[in-house]
């Protein structure tokens, strides 16, 4: 479906409804997305330390997600107390 399509449907879907609280919540999801500009500051620790990790990914230092899970349930296996 095409954004001009989508936007058909949903004004013909706006247009039909009497649900008050559906059309206020409608209006409220598109009024954060022209107003959700959030922006959050970093610390220099952050900055350097999301600077290396795009290092590291260029330089091919990366492991999988999966390959990750796997070495810490891997490292928490070592670590449990007795």
């Amino acid at each position: 479906m095409t954004v001009f399509e989508l936007k058909q449907r949903l004004i013909q879907k706006i247009n039909h409804t009497k649900n008050n609280r559906i059309l206020e919540e409608v209006y409220r999801l598109l009024e954060n997305e022209e107003t959700d500009n959030t922006s959050f500051p970093l610390s220099d620790e952050q900055k350097n330390a999301i600077a290396e990790s795009q290092v590291q990914y260029r330089n091919g230092q990366i492991i999988t997600g999966e390959q990750a899970d796997k070495d810490v349930d891997e490292w928490l296996k070592t670590t449990k107390a007795p």
